[in-house]
């Protein structure tokens, strides 16, 4: 269906892709395996006309072709699902997924009546229960993939590329798009699959081909590799997965909240944390897990300070009670957050790496009243070293890096603050395994210095991986509370579960 012949690509003289070959027939689900950085999102970018200037050749249904822009890629029948999402806030579902092919009438006018009912349609496939019309601002993290994931779905495309298209929706809504990707293969569609998540590869995906260091090192079929095998190839050796010692909680309470309450700010009566209380120990690692919907992000953004006007309750910081009415002053006093969304919440992409890690620390990078450079490029090599950041320079700007380099610059930044208490809310999303391993290791490093961290997570595994004390929340409420040798999967899960279901 798909042929790639000796593609290359740099960025500002840096190789991404050195002489990458491939196929990827019809009917069939191609999983591309490889570390962050090793080239996979370039290599789609090019194939779905992203990127119009590479080397080499691309050849779709035996024809030699070059896309100057994604429109004329979709035009030809190659559709892409993006890693990071592409959504405009302050439009609508259904003028997202129209927007450049929007249906019109006879005399040239839009016909949003068409456009309404195809977007539902879309919807109802995906299970995405929300009108047609509500803004992509108004959308969780994981809403918005499952939009994105209808856009590549709405043209009849014979080549579909899925960059971590699980990255942030729920297990409900994974089901779903395997149950789309069937249907695809049976099509005889071309579907290629990129992911962390080894267990979905195995799943759903026939062929692996791996990228190394922007080179194709080997390809086969699923069937004759494991998971281990896997995270070796991807990354050249054996991969030691970190597992946390089970011990003792933290002595020494380092935060307090109590009856924290969050309103919904539409009008309506529902609220979206309800009196929820919790206490984190100097060097913990407290856990939390919930279903979408659940209230996981509402708290974390709630302490940090972002819904002042619309939240109550008592937070108190090793014993001194605070008021948080923003989020700088929630850095004052200690507390930093790692969202969930990196790209939105995260990073100013146009600014280079150096900058975006001393953005919350200027203050501690001037000399005289003038912002140090020499200061701001000490702190920058600091934390690029400490976390293994992959750049070719603190320079390079930030929209260039892998997304899970990204991820390290913005865990970089709230470091660089010196805090008390860091939040990360999904903070391995769209991270391979053996950059996990690097995360999971520094939080553990960082509880041992006594560090108090709140670890927000939707995948099950990572929680029990980390913790020291797990809390379960649904419907804005914690339904309960395990220690790290009382926790598992079915516990868990069944405190998770709404009532109402």
């Amino acid at each position: 269906m798909l042929v790639a012949e000796n593609i290359g690509k740099r960025f500002s003289g840096v190789i991404a892709l050195n002489n990458v070959s491939m196929d990827l027939p019809g009917g069939k689900v191609t999983a591309i395996i490889g570390e962050n950085g090793a080239g996979k999102s370039t290599l789609m970018k090019i194939l779905s006309g992203v990127y119009p200037d590479y080397e080499g050749r691309i050849i779709f249904k035996g024809q030699e072709v070059h896309f100057a822009n994604p429109k004329e890629a979709q035009q030809l029948g190659i559709g892409i699902i993006h890693q990071e999402l592409n959504l405009i806030p302050d439009l609508s579902i259904r003028e997202n997924i129209f927007l450049g092919r929007e249906i019109v009438n006879s005399w040239d006018i839009l016909d949003k009546k068409a456009m309404q009912q195809k977007t539902q349609e879309l919807l109802n496939k995906l299970k995405l229960n929300v009108s047609p019309d509500t803004l992509i601002r108004d959308l969780k993290v994981g809403q918005q993939q499952v939009v994105e994931i209808a856009k590549a779905l709405l043209t009849d495309s014979e080549v579909i590329i899925m960059d971590e298209p699980t990255s942030a929706i729920s297990d409900h809504e994974v089901e779903i798009l395997f149950s789309i990707i069937e249907d695809l293969r049976n099509e005889g569609r071309a579907v290629v699959y990129i992911s962390h998540k080894l267990d979905e590869l195995f799943r759903i995906a026939d062929r692996y081909i791996v990228l190394r260091d922007g080179q194709v090192t080997e390809s086969g079929s699923m069937d004759e590799v494991n998971h281990d095998t896997i995270i070796k190839k991807m990354v050249g050796r054996e991969i030691k997965t970190i597992s946390k010692v089970h011990r003792e909680s933290a002595t020494g309470e380092l935060l307090d909240i109590r009856n924290l309450s969050l309103a919904t700010q539409n009008g309506t009566k529902k609220v979206l944390l309800d009196n929820v209380s919790l206490k984190l120990n100097s060097g913990e690692i407290l856990g939390i897990f919930g279903l979408m919907g659940a209230g996981r992000t509402e708290l974390l953004e709630t302490i940090l300070g972002l819904h002042n006007s619309s939240s109550n309750g008592v937070i108190t910081m090793e014993g001194q009670p605070l008021k948080i009415n923003c989020p700088q002053q929630a850095i004052k006093a200690g507390i930093v957050l790692v969202p969930e969304d990196r790209k939105k919440d995260g990073l100013v992409l146009g600014l280079d790496v150096k900058t975006n890690i001393s953005l919350s620390t200027l203050h501690d990078i001037q000399q005289a009243g003038l912002l140090s450079k020499g200061k701001e490029m000490q702190l920058a090599e600091k934390y690029t070293a400490s976390l293994c950041i992959k750049t070719p320079s603190p320079h390079q700007q930030v929209k260039n890096l892998s997304g899970g380099n990204q991820q390290k610059v913005v865990l970089a930044r709230c470091l660089a603050t010196k805090p008390k208490v860091l939040m990360l809310d999904e903070p391995t999303r769209g991270i391979d395994a053996n950059a996990k391993n690097e995360i999971y290791k520094l939080i553990m490093e960082l509880s041992e210095a006594g560090l108090g961290i709140i670890v927000v997570s939707s995948e099950l595994p990572e929680i029990l991986a980390v913790s020291d004390r797990v809390l379960v929340m649904s419907e804005g409420k914690i339904t309960a509370e395990f220690s790290s040798s009382e926790a598992n999967e079915d516990n868990i899960l069944k405190a998770a579960i709404p009532k109402t279901i």
